[in-house]
């Protein structure tokens, strides 16, 4: 693999494998659990713990093909990079852009979260769409200046919002109605929709193999992170779920913008609704910040390859951070959050994510000699899951399949008019 690497400054590997776990947790448990609930809901009915069982499914069989391709050959960019190597330089290519447009829709989107449960917890008529710029702006910073500062604060971001969840579950057990359960509604076509919208909330399940680069022994850490960070993640959402169904019922819950707070009030505790607000800020902080770390890692990795501008190589010689790729994923961001009504991002998120993960389980079956490969049904059954989940989402609604499409088109153009201007 040696032709594959260059002369470009290293990162430097200062994650263990607790901040590798809190990366793909806190990129994982956020607005997904807090926003995604009441969507979901509204497609599944009471059958959306089916849903959420599928969607973590899916997951785990694409985590174990992830797995594979880490212990066979650890490397920032992830599935940007295997596809590229294992499949052909423009599939990874288009992999990468779809996966920085998803991410870049999610991070502004969850700024945007974050603001609207920051106004609803101090009661002040504040411009959600300034505050949200405000926190893109700050966590640019804070990526900018180190990933050791940006792990530390994710790290205790992520403590806090596990807490208030399992705060959540506890005093909502106390509180379930089986009469919310019913009626039992059981439509295939509904429950897999419900499954790909749930599995936006799964979509950061791998993050941290997007810097593996930057993990200490990231052929042992980063498939023990991944897995942990699932494991986690899916107890967690299957109390959560279980606890707001029984506390709300699913027609509540799909008629709210925050489902857990609706869940909670019903319990007629004032400051149990407050303390899920602040849940909400502290989950949608997290997923903001992890996701200008990974879309700048991404923009690295594309860089080195030359898939990208040239300029996005450089490394702080101080900070040890991808500088130009941060400031350009916080503009971006900021630009999206301050000027966009982004209803839409969670169908976009949600279909990008699973033909992302597609390819991670095409590249897997492409592996040939590594130290964990798993039987060749498991990135088959991977791949089917993400085939079948994604394409009940992208038909049922078909506003998610143009705007796809568009950016399909504007990804191919970037492609072809970077690599004339290379050979220029």
């Amino acid at each position: 693999m040696d032709h594959l690497k260059n002369s470009s400054p290293s990162l430097k590997p200062e994650l263990n494998l607790i901040s590798a776990t809190a990366i793909s947790i806190g990129a994982t448990i956020g607005a997904g659990i807090f926003a995604v609930t009441g969507l979901a809901a509204g497609e599944a009915g009471s059958a959306l713990l089916i849903s959420l069982i599928l969607a973590a499914i899916c997951t785990l069989l694409t985590a174990l093909s992830f797995i594979e391709l880490i212990s066979w050959q650890p490397a920032e960019g992830s599935i940007y990079f295997y596809s590229r190597l294992l499949i052909s330089p423009f599939i990874g290519f288009m992999v990468g852009w779809m996966w920085i447009i998803s991410t870049l829709f999610t991070g502004a989107t969850v700024a945007l979260s974050f603001a609207h449960y920051f106004q609803d917890v101090t009661r002040l008529n504040f411009n959600v769409n300034q505050i949200a710029v405000v926190i893109i702006v700050l966590f640019t910073v804070l990526n900018f200046i180190g990933l050791e500062e940006s792990a530390f604060i994710n790290n205790l971001l992520v403590l806090l919002k596990i807490l208030i969840l399992l705060a959540f579950v506890i005093i909502g057990l106390i509180f379930i109605k089986p009469a919310n359960f019913r009626p039992w509604n059981f439509s295939p076509p509904h429950i897999l929709i419900a499954a790909a919208i749930i599995f936006f909330a799964y979509g950061g399940f791998a993050r941290v193999a997007i810097i593996a680069e930057e993990v200490k022994n990231p052929k042992k850490t980063v498939p023990r992170a991944i897995m942990l960070s699932l494991f986690i993640s899916t107890i967690i959402y299957l109390m959560v779920t279980f606890v707001a169904l029984g506390l709300a019922g699913a027609v509540k819950l799909s008629r709210s913008g925050a489902p857990l707070s609706t869940a909670i009030r019903q319990t007629g505790l004032s400051w149990a609704g407050l303390a899920v607000g602040l849940g909400g800020i502290l989950a949608t902080a997290s997923v903001l910040l992890t996701s200008i770390l990974g879309v700048s890692r991404m923009i690295l990795a594309m860089s080195r390859q030359k898939d990208l501008p040239p300029a996005f190589q450089s490394i702080h010689p101080k900070f040890h951070t991808p500088g130009m790729g941060v400031l350009a994923t916080g503009l971006i961001m900021a630009v999206l959050a301050y000027f966009f009504n982004l209803s839409k991002v969670v169908s976009i998120s949600s279909f990008s994510l699973l033909a992302y993960y597609s390819l991670a389980n095409v590249s897997a079956l492409r592996v040939k000699d590594c130290s964990k490969c798993y039987p060749a049904y498991i990135p088959w059954l991977g791949l089917i899951f993400c085939i079948g989940i994604g394409s009940f989402l992208l038909f049922s609604q078909p506003s998610t399949l143009i705007l796809v499409l568009v950016f399909l088109t504007v990804g191919v153009l970037a492609y072809f008019l970077n690599k004339k201007m290379t050979k220029t």
